[in-house]
């Protein structure tokens, strides 16, 4: 995966020092930079199969360093420069989706934003003939042809290596609650999986695609990395899946566990509160606030949970190991990070964005009623493509100084969400220490 979302490091994988970043490494007049990297696929508008053009667009936008081949030759990647604010990040998401959608479409086929395919897959067949993923294939065969699945990465620039390893353990917790709000990928092979995310599952089959442990310091994640690739676990430092990490090349978290996201609001949305979870925990880290017990088999239990259910049905809260609501734990995120939000002017947009999501359905709830409407495989491909692209007046737009707007109860329906998300609260309720 090349990615043009962060500056281009300068010499060893994890080296700090960037090249052409005007910007600085993490810091921009005392903010947090962030990227986005998103990966789609290239369907068939008469079959729905996926159509294997991606080499030809890319070398279509020769100019475009934002967009680039994949795993699978019928996958596209995307990525945003660095952004200072999540207007800045709309803007790009929108112009690289309409700009690879174009050319999609000149090519005959449509750009789709799932986590999987939707329809049947070609296998190994299919992969990109770059000497990387050929040497993927044959060290990791039974797993590869699974692999062809759209993620959304959020890379949120951090002073230093160790203090980016202090956040990872602060993430541990709110992974599952950010895949919860993306699950995208709930059809593939023609048929609903049950699962909201079915990329989830499949993305776990491979070794190192787990939640990040608690490291005392940099040092002490590089051994685990090491140790990965020593014993046959990954091929590089670029294949180490974990689901949140240190950027093998950039100096940034790089926060990998979401689908990619059906619009690019949601997307925005992903964005936001990643920053803010960066921004909290590296505030945390600096304050010594202690971290929250949270055992590996909570947190994964807790994904699976998400995975399996999005927003709508039960979850796993990884605090405590009990059942609870996928809801009640996105509130304690929201409160969780309310004072980064704020800090930032994120409010305003976070909230507009969360309403929309109560309002419409996760992208897997919004798969599931145009796969039931639509009916053919034709139908369901273009009306895909089409919540794929940018709408002309993005949720996210910023408001300065706008207070957040009332919040109405999501009307009932199919694909809607039925209850209201109860965000901001009261300063004084406070979530676990983490």
């Amino acid at each position: 995966m090349v990615a043009a979302a962060i500056p281009r490091p300068d010499g060893a994988a994890r080296t700090a020092k960037v090249l052409a970043d005007p910007l600085g490494a993490a810091r921009v007049a005392g903010g947090v930079t962030l990227g986005v990297e998103e990966e789609f696929v290239l369907l068939d508008p008469a079959t729905g199969a996926v159509a294997l053009a991606a080499p030809d667009l890319v070398r279509m936008l020769g100019g475009e360093p934002g967009v680039q081949q994949e795993l699978m030759r019928f996958q596209v990647e995307t990525a945003t420069p660095v952004c200072t604010g999540l207007d800045q990040v709309g803007r790009e998401l929108a112009r690289l989706r309409q700009l690879a959608a174009d050319a999609a479409a000149d090519l005959g086929c449509r750009l789709v934003a799932s986590g999987t395919a939707p329809y049947r897959t070609p296998g190994l067949a299919a992969l990109t003939d770059q000497p990387r993923y050929r040497e993927l294939a044959r060290r990791y065969r039974a797993l590869v042809p699974g692999a062809g699945t759209c993620s959304c990465h959020v890379h949120v620039g951090v002073p230093s290596r160790d203090l980016g390893v202090q956040v990872l353990a602060r993430l541990r917790p709110w992974l599952a609650s950010l895949l919860a709000i993306t699950v995208n990928s709930p059809i593939t092979g023609g048929r609903d999986t049950a699962w909201a995310s079915w990329r989830y599952p499949l993305w776990a089959r491979w070794p190192t695609a787990r939640a990040p442990a608690v490291w005392p310091d940099a040092a002490a994640y590089d051994a685990t990395i090491h140790r990965y690739i020593a014993d046959g676990a990954a091929l590089d430092e670029r294949s180490v899946y974990i689901l949140a990490r240190l950027s093998p090349r950039y100096p940034t978290v790089e926060v990998r566990v979401a689908d990619v996201c059906l619009d690019a609001g949601t997307a925005v949305l992903l964005a936001g509160l990643t920053r803010a979870l960066v921004a909290t925990a590296l505030a945390q880290t600096r304050q010594g606030t202690p971290l929250a017990d949270t055992p590996a088999r909570w947190v994964h239990a807790a994904l699976a949970a998400a995975a399996r259910h999005g927003l709508t049905g039960p979850a796993i809260d990884p605090f405590t190991g009990q059942t609870t609501s996928a809801r009640s734990l996105r509130d304690r995120l929201l409160d969780h990070v309310h004072p980064a939000l704020s800090d930032r002017g994120d409010t305003q947009p976070i909230t507009t964005l969360l309403d929309r999501l109560d309002q419409q359905g996760t992208g897997a709830d919004r798969q599931r009623v145009l796969f039931a409407a639509t009916g053919s495989p034709p139908a369901f491909v273009e009306a895909l493509a089409r919540a794929t692209l940018p709408s002309p007046e993005p949720a996210y737009r910023h408001q300065p100084n706008a207070p957040p707007r009332p919040r109405q109860p999501a009307s009932e329906g199919p694909g809607k969400l039925m209850s209201r998300h109860g965000c901001f609260r009261s300063a004084s309720s406070t979530p676990p220490a983490t």
